[in-house]
């Protein structure tokens, strides 16, 4: 478990600690994929498009608000969440090209 920024008492504590929050941060992203994954596939069985206008904005707005709420820059949040959607779609089009 990390420990809170407050009580790293150096550099060296708190590089370790990025390291490690760093490395969580990806897991999730890799979990985030598998369910974009599951998204084409059930898109495709669904005929939905890959892109469906309503839901970027909702996902972008709610980058916004979860932002917000954790005291974090919500234009950062929404500038990456922007370009996550961007990636995820383009996945989500690959996959369901692929298997047409």
């Amino acid at each position: 478990m990390r420990q809170p920024p407050e009580t790293c008492r150096n550099m060296t504590e708190l590089r370790a600690a990025i390291d490690t929050l760093d490395a969580q941060i990806i897991d999730m992203l890799a979990e985030r994929a598998r369910y974009i994954d599951r998204a084409a596939d059930l898109k495709q069985q669904a005929g939905l498009p890959a892109r469906i206008d309503s839901r970027v904005e909702e996902v972008a707005d709610k980058a916004r608000a979860n932002a917000q709420r954790a005291g974090f820059d919500p234009d950062l949040a929404e500038k990456i969440w922007r370009q996550m959607i961007e990636w995820s779609i383009l996945r989500e089009e690959r996959a369901m090209a692929a298997d047409t």
